[in-house]
């Protein structure tokens, strides 16, 4: 049993919001759309549910093609980020609609209904109106709503998004364990790069409605194909700076220079774009060979247990992510360290050209 979309493309008012979009996913599989807003991650979930008809392609589902057909002739359900219940119903007789409308024997409605609210913890709460329930409640019951019916593909689009933080982390887990036995397809769509490790799986890149890179979260995570991969999947987005090659250093302006190292001397001299996570530059040096740079605080934010450093000198501008709260008053002068062994190159396309030896063992 899969999916596959075959240049599948869709266009309203002359807008492409998807592009000739080739993926397939896999029976028993859990994919996530990973992208920014309006890259075109609920139109292709509608496009996959049968909401929408798209203007060129053509969706096969287990070697039939179903482009056509509607969404009632579809075992497929969708969950979206608003919590969509039936107010005057109870907990129970949400959940158990769907098999209501199927004609299902109410033994059988009841087995399910039972089964899948333990499933979710909310057995407690089955007599109970969405009115008198949390929001991770009312989350928790649509969500059983679409998986009572063993749909061969559930979509999720963006359904943690309301949710407070430990809330999101409890569901999160959880669904992790629900599709690690069923035989059905998951498709979950976030704004998140974090969201999209946590939960794994395969991951595809969206962007302006096409696809970038799609393959293992890991995979792509680790070797994104181009700087716009590198971007979109890296929170807050990888810094890009340009540099030279020459035949003994990398160099990025006038003052920043570094000797070739044993992966980088690998490199034909010339221009490139280097690549260096947030999270890895530094107030201080980690490594003996770490980059000393002289930048100017452009903005330092405290969020939480983090702080967002905003630098700048002037041949460009980096982000930092720092554990703990780093305060400093715009405009001042700052010493960072970056570390050489942790850049991924790019060549002039911006295509990748080298990952950081630590892919294969370390944190990257």
């Amino acid at each position: 049993m899969s999916l596959t979309l075959e240049n599948l493309s869709r266009v309203v008012d002359g807008v492409d919001y998807i592009r000739d979009a080739n993926i397939t996913f896999e029976a028993g599989s859990f994919n996530v759309l990973l992208g920014r807003t309006l890259a075109g991650k609920t139109s292709l979930m509608r496009l996959m549910a049968g909401l929408d008809k798209p203007d060129d392609g053509r969706l096969i589902y287990n070697g039939n093609d179903v482009t056509g057909q509607s969404v009632q002739q579809r075992n497929v359900s969708m969950i979206y980020q608003q919590f969509i219940n039936y107010p005057n119903l109870t907990v129970y007789e949400n959940i158990a609609s769907p098999l209501r409308l199927a004609k299902m024997k109410e033994s059988e409605i009841d087995r399910r209904v039972k089964e899948t609210a333990n499933m979710l913890q909310i057995d407690p709460l089955l007599k109970r109106y969405p009115l008198e329930l949390s929001g991770g409640q009312q989350q928790r019951t649509a969500m059983a709503r679409a998986l009572v019916k063993d749909a061969t593909l559930i979509l999720f689009d963006e359904p943690l998004v309301n949710l407070d933080y430990k809330l999101r982390e409890e569901l999160r887990a959880e669904l992790r364990e629900l599709f690690r036995e069923r035989q059905c397809i998951a498709v979950y769509a976030t704004t998140e790069a974090n969201e999209a490790l946590a939960l794994g799986g395969v991951t595809t890149l969206l962007n302006e409605g096409r696809i970038v890179q799609t393959g293992p979260v890991m995979d792509v995570y680790r070797n994104p194909v181009n700087t716009l991969a590198a971007q979109l999947f890296s929170e807050p987005p990888m810094n890009m700076i340009k540099g030279r090659v020459t035949d003994t250093e990398v160099t990025f302006d006038e003052y920043s220079h570094h000797a070739l190292t044993q992966e980088l001397a690998r490199l034909e001299p010339g221009d490139y774009w280097f690549g260096i996570r947030p999270s890895h530059i530094g107030l201080v040096p980690n490594n003996e060979d770490d980059l000393e740079m002289s930048m100017e605080v452009e903005l330092s934010e405290i969020s939480g247990s983090e702080t967002f450093m905003h630098v700048r000198n002037r041949y460009f501008e980096m982000v930092m992510q720092l554990m703990g709260v780093h305060q400093y008053h715009t405009g001042s002068p700052i010493k960072i360290y970056l570390p050489i062994n942790k850049l991924f190159v790019f060549d002039k396309d911006e295509s990748l050209v080298h990952t950081p030896a630590q892919v294969t063992g370390g944190s990257v």
